[in-house]
């Protein structure tokens, strides 16, 4: 099994990107550890979309098709999110709209939010909300919403708030146990034939 940790924000270094890292070591340490990659979005890598992402320009195909190829290989995801003035980062919403139902369609997500402060809620709607649509990525019920992160997750155990800590370590792994198994049951769904379409290519 192969999950793809997705960390939205565009600064480098930044909290989401500790968060991402943490994750991944929870999900390779992990009794029945998994392959875990993170694609980071730290310094923008990814252009805003434009028509030549459906018209085959060579630029796009060059900058898309190693991103697709891991994705595709990806059984689910975590996808992390800051809050930036209660949403979403761009860069994070544009990469929604360059990967789709090929890559990432009848997929468990895992949606992680971080706030510097008691925030978190808003990226987490605004996720479930209108990332989706026509890519069919399928967020999991359960997320996590790590607040105060300055003060979680650190290497340096001095550096955190210990009863924060240890929720958030444990809050994450029980999350993360419940994507495992979302993947595993999605494979058989995909399996399936029944999400082939040629005729509904988008959703409602």
């Amino acid at each position: 099994m192969k999950i793809t940790i997705i960390s939205g924000s565009h600064r480098d270094p930044s909290q989401s990107h500790k968060v991402a890292r943490f994750i991944q070591g929870a999900l390779q340490a992990a009794p029945h550890a998994v392959e875990a990659e993170i694609f980071s979005l730290a310094n923008n890598p990814l252009p805003l979309w434009d028509e030549g992402v459906w018209s085959g320009d060579e630029a796009w195909k060059k900058l898309l098709d190693p991103l697709k190829a891991g994705l595709s290989e990806s059984d689910g995801f975590v996808v992390i999110a800051p809050e930036w003035h209660g949403q979403v980062p761009a860069g994070l919403k544009n990469l929604f709209l360059l990967a789709g139902r090929n890559e990432v369609g009848h997929k468990p997500a895992l949606i992680v939010t971080v706030s510097a402060a008691d925030g978190g809620s808003y990226p987490v709607a605004e996720l479930r909300m209108s990332s989706y649509k026509n890519n069919r990525l399928c967020y999991i019920p359960e997320h996590v919403i790590v607040r105060n992160v300055e003060a979680v997750l650190n290497d340096n155990p001095a550096d955190n708030n210990p009863e924060a800590d240890a929720y958030f370590r444990e809050r994450i792994g029980w999350a993360l146990g419940i994507l495992k198994q979302y993947a595993i049951a999605l494979k058989g769904v995909r399996a399936s034939g029944a999400t082939e379409t040629a005729k509904f290519q988008n959703g409602m």
